[in-house]
């Protein structure tokens, strides 16, 4: 299999520019896509902006003690590390690498595809 290959966008200095909501969430839109990112204990992550249950904008929500970031409305769980869904309901939530540079922060997107060969 081969090893995945990412077109890397910066998206602030430093994670203090990351226009973080209340909750240590943010929304930003990125290449296109809207991205919620969050910080855990210095370390920061990415996923989609939708549950994909029922569209509910993750950014509303909140991370839990465990780290799992939790949907507004119905409470179902993913892992920020690699979107699984920890509330057992089998959802996967897309995550995006997150990189931390010296020259600033860099989302991940995924290189490829139908439209991008």
């Amino acid at each position: 299999m081969s090893e995945k290959k990412f077109n890397w966008h910066k998206i602030a200095d430093n994670s203090e520019a990351i226009p973080w909501q209340t909750n240590r969430l943010a929304m930003m839109e990125i290449a296109g896509k809207t991205i919620t990112l969050s910080e855990i204990e210095g370390k920061l992550y990415a996923c989609a902006h939708k549950c994909p249950h029922a569209g509910g904008i993750m950014a509303n929500g909140f991370v839990d003690a465990t780290g799992n970031i939790v949907c507004p409305l119905h409470r179902y769980r993913f892992k920020l590390e690699n979107g699984r869904n920890s509330s057992g309901e089998g959802y996967y939530l897309k995550t995006y690498p997150v990189e931390t540079r010296s020259d600033g922060v860099y989302l991940g997107i995924q290189a490829g595809g139908f439209l991008n060969w």
